[in-house]
């Protein structure tokens, strides 16, 4: 289970946000100040560090924690391919605003003056992804190992439960304030999924890409225009039916057209996937990243 084709293909958000969080980490690293990092009531409260909030959003406080981080950040690029940049772009900040905001409010209840209990990095980002992980992501294999029933999706969930524990209360509160705001978002909480950013952040993030992207259009215009190139793409690549193909189901079908594929495509993709859902939307993502 990869989360679609390799790299940062329709991805520049996610590209950006993996660098900036590398950068940072390893900045304090240098500087030695890892262990300085994360939220207090002090911090919050009374001396009002700006420069600690700003790094704790983006900078781990350990090598483990910044790998298995980074490792689901890139995993979750699918979302961004699934909604595009803009509306991946006000996730990411209603994300971690909110998950700060609830951090704030247990440092609040808490009132320990000294006690570090909100964890440095983007936790709330991470934990917050786990939402539509856990709702619009289907298996697609399944394995039995000495007994136990795994899916190709028990080890990006092992993954997060490995970094949920890292710092132990730290990190496991701050997961919680992740999840909690990714529910939020997900139950669209203040109409949170109809808001877009203006159209320059979408053209200030794809002029991050590759030099190879050299189309000077708009990213909402591309972006348009790359779903009907899926559709021509796996018609290429598929150009007849599999004989005594069972319909794909309404569900799956609607399951796709919500991620910004055509119908048409939908369908095809899920024929050719044999209704394989997950397979499917490789199959879509691939498309639209040639």
């Amino acid at each position: 289970m990869n989360g679609g084709p390799s790299g940062f293909n329709n991805a520049p958000v996610t590209r950006a946000f993996i660098i900036a969080s590398a950068l940072f980490t390893i900045l304090l690293g240098i500087q030695g100040r890892p262990n300085k990092l994360g939220l207090s009531f002090q911090d919050v409260f009374q001396k009002l560090q700006l420069w600690k909030l700003i790094f704790s959003v983006f900078a781990f406080s350990s090598t483990p924690e910044l790998m298995f981080g980074l490792y689901l950040l890139y995993y979750f690029r699918v979302f961004e391919r699934q909604i595009g940049s803009n509306k991946y772009s006000v996730f990411i900040v209603f994300s971690i605003i909110v998950s700060l905001l609830l951090g704030a409010v247990a440092l609040f209840l808490l009132k320990d003056p000294s006690f570090i209990l909100v964890a440095s990095g983007p936790y709330g980002l991470i934990f917050s992804s786990f939402v539509p992980f856990y709702f619009d992501i289907p298996v697609s294999t399944r394995i039995r190992v000495f007994g136990f029933h795994f899916s190709d999706k028990s080890f990006i969930y092992l993954a997060g439960l490995q970094l949920l524990l890292s710092s132990w209360k730290r990190s496991l509160l701050t997961g919680l304030c992740g999840i909690l705001a990714g529910s939020l978002y997900r139950m669209n909480a203040f109409y949170i999924r109809r808001l877009k950013f203006p159209d320059f952040v979408d053209s200030f993030f794809s002029r991050l890409s590759w030099p190879s992207v050299g189309s000077t259009s708009s990213a909402a215009a591309i972006r348009n225009s790359l779903t009907t190139n899926a559709g021509r793409q796996v018609e290429r690549n598929y150009p007849s039916a599999i004989v005594g193909a069972v319909e794909p189901p309404e569900d799956s079908i609607l399951t796709l057209v919500s991620m910004g594929f055509d119908r048409h495509s939908a369908r095809q993709a899920l024929v050719h996937a044999r209704n394989d859902i997950n397979v499917a939307t490789n199959i879509l993502l691939e498309a639209v990243s040639r």
